[in-house]
C-alpha cells in the first residue's frame, strides 16, 4: 500500500470550540500516538485527508511543519452523523517492517448455483500484516457452490506475508437454500399474525373496563 504524504500542523488550542473553528477552515482537528510517545495534537487540511482516507486502512506519512515525520494508520475516525463530514481523527503511530492487526475486507467473486442464498457472515477478517504491506482486501470465489457449502476463515488464501488473527473456524460465507415466493408469504402472514395477537392483547387490556366508583352514602 503507497504512503499519502499528508502536511499537518501543530494544534495547541483544544475543546469544542477550538474545534469547531478548525473545521470552520476546512481542516480536521487529530491525534498522533503509539510506540511510549506522548500525544501530538495537530490540525490536518480537510480535502487531502477526506480523500486519503476513503482507502480502507490508509497508510499516512505525517509531516509536522516545524517538527518531525510520522507513519500512522487511522484508528479511529468520527464523522457528523447527519452531513459526513470528518469531525476528529486518532491516528496510531507505526514503525517500517512492524507488524500491525487490521481489518481487512472479503469481496465475494461468481455464482453460486440457482436458488441458493449467498450469505456473507463477516464482511471484513482480522489479520497481521506489515504495517507498510497492508493488503486491501481478499477476494473469495463462490461460483458454482451449492447449499450446505461454507467457507471458513482458514478456506482463505491470504496474501504473502499475510496472516490471519481470528479463530481459523470462523464461518465467514454461508450458501443455504433461496426462499419461494410462497415461502416469504407464508412467513410474512405468520409475522402479521403473532403481530396481530399481540395488538389484540394489548387492545383488551387498554379497554378493559375502569371499576365503577362506589355510590357515595346517602345523608
Amino acid at each position: 500500500m503507497a504512503e499519502v504524504k499528508i502536511q499537518a500542523e501543530s494544534r495547541t488550542e483544544f475543546g469544542k470550540g477550538a474545534a469547531r473553528r478548525i473545521r470552520r477552515d476546512n481542516k480536521v482537528p487529530a491525534v498522533l500516538y503509539g510506540h511510549g510517545s506522548d500525544p501530538v495534537h495537530i490540525t490536518l487540511p480537510g480535502h487531502d485527508t477526506m480523500l486519503a482516507l476513503k482507502t480502507a486502512n490508509a497508510l499516512l506519512l505525517i509531516e509536522v511543519e516545524g517538527g518531525e515525520s510520522h507513519l500512522a494508520l487511522p484508528k479511529q475516525v468520527q464523522r457528523d452523523p447527519l452531513k459526513g463530514f470528518i469531525e476528529h481523527v486518532d491516528l496510531v503511530i507505526v514503525k517500517r517492517g512492524e507488524k500491525v492487526q487490521v481489518d481487512i475486507a472479503v469481496h465475494l467473486e461468481g455464482e453460486a448455483v440457482s436458488d441458493t442464498l449467498v450469505v456473507l457472515e463477516h464482511p471484513t477478517i482480522l489479520v497481521e500484516a506489515e504495517a507498510t504491506h497492508i493488503p486491501d482486501g481478499v477476494t473469495v470465489s463462490v461460483e458454482g457452490l451449492e447449499v450446505g457449502a461454507q467457507i471458513h476463515a482458514s478456506d482463505i488464501t491470504l496474501p504473502s506475508g499475510t496472516t490471519l488473527a481470528i479463530e481459523p473456524e470462523t464461518l465467514i460465507v454461508n450458501v443455504t437454500a433461496q426462499q419461494t415466493a410462497e415461502q416469504l408469504e407464508a412467513e410474512l402472514s405468520e409475522a402479521e399474525a403473532e403481530a396481530g395477537i399481540e395488538k389484540d392483547e394489548k387492545e383488551e387490556t387498554d379497554e378493559a373496563p375502569a371499576e365503577e366508583p362506589v355510590a357515595a352514602a346517602a345523608e
